[in-house]
């Protein structure tokens, strides 16, 4: 038996609702059809004023704490963000500048962004891997870039995306499985099997 990983998904948007939200929101169903999950969601337009008044680790805000310590302490993260001028939002990076930086090395990230066109199509590869890859993250294989017209009412309506998103959750479960957290009991018994052939 294993213990649920913890999944942390932080949707960068501002606005409620949000296309990226949603993105955010169905990813994370779909790998819970997949693992056993608990999930942290992350709305970064709950954070807005707090956010922006947390300068430096000193003045951070009780709100902004808790959302630092669900990203530190992930299994795995899932990271979507509109994109604005070719790039993720300022105050999305703000909130990765209070992160610690050595908090995140060798945890998976599944890397999502919504855009009005397909023109910001590479935001994932030129913006967002750059990013992770400062963290020292394993960013996974496949990430979900999705358009506006891919939605209806901030519903996804399209078939080609829930393509790209079952693609994504395939290309990342083969890294994702192995980190599935044993009980106690279970490390416990490995541990009295290890001094046993000792």
């Amino acid at each position: 038996m294993s213990k649920k990983l913890k999944v942390t998904a932080v949707a960068g948007s501002t606005s409620r609702p949000s296309r990226t939200l949603t993105l955010v929101e169905e990813i994370a169903e779909r790998l819970g059809k997949h693992l056993p999950i608990e999930l942290k969601l992350i709305e970064l337009g709950e954070l807005g004023p707090d956010l922006g008044a947390s300068l430096n680790y000193d003045s951070i805000k009780p709100a902004v704490r808790k959302a630092i310590d669900d990203i530190e302490s992930a299994d795995v993260l899932i990271f979507a963000t509109p994109v604005y001028r070719g790039s993720y939002t300022g105050l999305l990076k703000h909130l990765f500048d209070l992160v610690h930086y050595e908090s995140l090395i060798d945890v998976p990230v599944l890397l999502a962004a919504t855009g009005g066109s397909l023109r910001h199509s590479l935001v994932i590869e030129h913006q967002l891997r750059p990013m992770f890859s400062f963290f020292q993250s394993l960013t996974l294989p496949v990430g979900v870039y999705a358009i506006e017209s891919e939605f209806t009412n901030y519903k996804i309506s399209n078939e080609a995306l829930d393509k790209r998103i079952d693609l994504a959750i395939e290309r990342a479960l083969p890294f994702l499985k192995h980190r599935e957290l044993a009980t106690p009991e279970a490390a416990e018994a490995t541990a009295k099997l290890v001094a046993s052939a000792s």
